[in-house]
Order: structure tokens, then sequence, then C-alpha cells
């Protein structure tokens, strides 16, 4: 990201793009697409995420891919919203996009509707990806399919692909997202914590396999 700024004057603008991405974020798709196809409440079926993959244990795939596409959407249009703000003003355009991502994905994995229990982060890390730089948002795509078809886990997909990310970005010499991007996937690991233990003790459940427990991404 850029060094030189003045934070203090740039503050208020800032600002605004964080809550801006916090509240975009926020927006409980799935919970709002499962109670209005009347299939209840998302948090009582399956596992309990709000994200897409437990949409998908509705038995709708239509209340799934639209899951899918509102929480990709909402962080891809808190980027570039931020992004056309800070073309009107004299904010810098990387710190306010990169905020405004922040805000998306905090608000995904944590609303302040839902008691701050939200989804983990995938989609809404893709759709970040693709609005900020779309090239290393097809790649995340990409790593996903391809671990997913080797190892048929999809949280393990959803851990090395975002680890991959900001290699992914300095490979593309795009240094002013790594460091946004190594948050990110921080926050991905944190939310993932679960998976990653029953990946090491050998109980995580593979694609295709019923589960009991929390293993999704959304």
């Amino acid at each position: 990201m850029p060094a030189e700024i003045d934070f203090i004057a740039a503050a208020p603008l800032l600002l605004v793009a964080l809550v801006l991405g916090y509240l975009l974020g926020s927006i409980p798709f799935g919970l709002l697409l499962t109670k209005a196809a009347g299939l209840g409440d998302i948090r009582d079926i399956g596992s309990g995420n709000i994200g897409a993959t437990n949409a998908l244990r509705t038995g709708n795939r239509w209340v799934a891919i639209g899951t899918l596409i509102g929480d990709a959407g909402k962080g891809a249009v808190a980027v570039l919203l931020s992004g056309l703000l800070a073309a009107h003003t004299a904010a810098d355009q990387t710190w306010m996009m990169s905020l405004a991502a922040l805000g998306a994905f905090l608000g995904h994995l944590y609303p302040v509707w839902l008691g701050f229990k939200g989804g983990k982060g995938i989609s809404t890390f893709i759709g970040i990806l693709l609005a900020l730089y779309w090239p290393v948002g097809l790649l995340f795509c990409a790593t996903w399919a391809i671990v997913a078809l080797v190892s048929r886990y999809s949280s393990l997909s959803a851990l090395v692909a975002a680890l991959l990310t900001p290699v992914y970005l300095a490979w593309l010499d795009r240094w002013e997202l790594v460091g946004l991007s190594v948050l990110l996937a921080a926050l991905v690991y944190i939310a993932h914590r679960g998976n990653i233990g029953r990946l090491l003790s050998g109980t995580e459940p593979r694609i295709g396999q019923k589960k009991a427990e929390d293993t999704a991404e959304g």
C-alpha cells in the first residue's frame, strides 16, 4: 500500500469506506434467501452456517447459488463503490478499496445483526479479489477447484487458495495488495480453525459426504 498518505485528513473517507464495507458485508444473503424460499432459518439447518455451502443443504440449489452470488457480490460491490468514491475525492483509491474490502469481510464473518456469528468468508473473499484484481480472483478459484478435485476436501481447498493469494499478488507485482491479502487469509484461517483441527485429526468430511458438524465455507 502507498506509504505516503495524510491519514488525519483522509480519516473521514477511510472510515466511510470501512463502515460501508462492513454494512454491505453483513447482509446475510443465506438467511434472507432461505427464509424467502420458505425453507426456514438457515441457522437451524445443517451446520448452522449462513454461507452458500450450508444453503445447499436446504435441498434448493437456487438458494445456494443465490447465496454464493450475493456473498461474492457484496464484497465486490463494497470494493467498487469505495473505488468510485475515491475517484471523486482526494482519497487514496488503494486504501479506500482495501479498507472497504476488509470491512466487507469482517461484516460477513461477524455481522452485528446476527450476534457477530456469520459465515467463513470464502465467497466474499472471491468477490473482493475479483473487484480488486480479477486475475488473482480467477487464480483463487482455479486453486480451490484443483485442490478440491485432488483432495475432495472443501475446507482444505479454501485454506490453500487463501494461503497462496498473497503469493499470486506478489508474483503479479501487485505488492500494494499483499498486506491486505495476508490479513484476509489470516481471518480465513481463524474462521476455519475447527476445520483445521478435523483435517489434522483425519475426521474432516470430504465433499459430498454427510456432515454433522460445521465444515462449510460461505
